[in-house]
C-alpha cells in the first residue's frame, strides 16, 4: 500500500538507514534499516536495477566506494553480489524486497530511483510492481524528472518528489549546464508536478525552492541534516528532515504547522 503526506509528513527519516560504520551498521545496509526501523524511524534508501531484474538498495551504480573494489552494480545479477560484501561488514548489498521485510508494518519509507543507461521506464516500472503489493507506507523520489513524470503517467496516485539542490560550485548533475540550472530553479518540476521537493538544506535559501514550493502546492524535504540543531529549525520552518550522523530522540518530526515555508 501506500498513503499521503499526512501519514508520511509525521516521521523522521534516517539517511541510508541508521547507519554507523563504527558499529558494524554500513550505509543501505540490513543492519542498517532493522536499526531505523526497530527504532520507530522512516528511512531514506537508493535503488538500482541490475542486470537480471533485482532491484538492489545501495548507493553508487560504481561500487568501489562501499565495496572496496570496482563493478558496476546495473552489470551484476544477485548472486555475483556475494563477491562485493559491504565495506566494515559481512553484509552484502540488500534487494529491496528485503528492506521492505523489514519495514512490514513499520516506519514508512522515502525510495529514491536511481537510473542509469537509459533504464528509466524499467527501473520505475520493476520498482512500483514490487512496491504496490507492499505491505507498508512509502514515497517514490528521483533527481531524475523523467521518473516523475513516469510516475505521474501510470502511478498518479504515488506521493512523488523531486530531488535537487543548487548546481554548481563542483555540484554537477551529469546532465549537462542547462540541466544544472532547470534543477537548480527547479523548472523541471512542470514535467512531473512533484507533491514534495526535497532540496540540500544548505540551499534552502535558494528563491526558486520557495517559489515551486508554493506554485506546486508542495510539501518541503530537507537532505541530509546532521544534528539536532538544524534539524529542530528546518521543521520548525515546516520541513519534513532526512538525517545521519546522530540520534533524534523521537522518530516523529518536532512542532511544525506543516505549512508551506514562506
Amino acid at each position: 500500500m501506500q498513503s499521503g503526506w499526512e501519514e508520511l509528513g509525521r516521521y523522521r527519516y534516517a539517511h541510508r538507514g541508521l547507519h554507523d560504520r563504527a558499529a558494524g551498521r554500513p550505509e543501505n545496509s540490513l543492519s542498517a534499516f532493522r536499526a531505523a526501523a526497530e527504532a520507530g524511524f522512516g528511512a531514506e534508501l537508493d535503488v538500482h536495477l541490475m542486470a537480471d531484474g533485482t532491484l538492489a538498495v545501495v548507493h553508487d551504480s560504481d561500487l568501489i566506494r562501499v565495496c572496496g573494489r570496482p563493478g558496476i552494480v546495473e552489470s551484476l545479477r544477485r548472486e555475483d553480489l556475494a563477491a562485493w560484501p559491504l565495506l566494515g561488514s559481512g553484509e552484502t548489498i540488500p534487494a529491496l524486497e528485503d528492506v521492505l521485510a523489514v519495514f512490514a508494518d513499520r516506519g514508512p519509507l522515502i525510495v529514491e530511483l536511481k537510473p542509469r543507461r537509459g533504464n528509466v521506464r524499467a527501473l520505475t516500472d520493476a520498482a512500483m510492481a514490487r512496491l504496490a503489493a507492499w505491505r507498508g507506507t512509502y514515497c517514490v523520489e528521483s533527481f531524475h524528472p523523467a521518473v516523475l513524470m513516469r510516475l505521474k503517467r501510470k502511478w498518479p496516485g504515488v506521493v512523488r518528489g523531486q530531488l535537487s539542490q543548487r548546481y554548481g560550485h563542483g555540484r554537477r548533475s551529469g546532465f549537462g549546464w542547462l540541466a544544472d540550472r532547470a534543477m537548480t530553479k527547479l523548472l523541471v518540476c512542470a514535467l512531473g508536478r512533484p507533491d514534495f521537493i526535497a532540496y540540500r538544506w544548505q540551499d534552502r535559501d535558494e528563491p526558486a525552492l520557495g517559489r515551486a514550493l508554493e506554485r506546486y502546492r508542495a510539501r518541503e524535504v530537507s537532505w541530509t541534516v546532521r544534528d539536532r540543531r538544524t534539524m529542530e529549525r528546518l521543521e520548525a520552518a515546516g520541513s519534513t528532515v532526512i538525517f545521519e550522523g546522530f540520534l533524534p530522540d523521537s522518530p516523529f518530526r518536532g512542532p511544525a504547522d506543516g505549512k508551506i515555508p514562506k
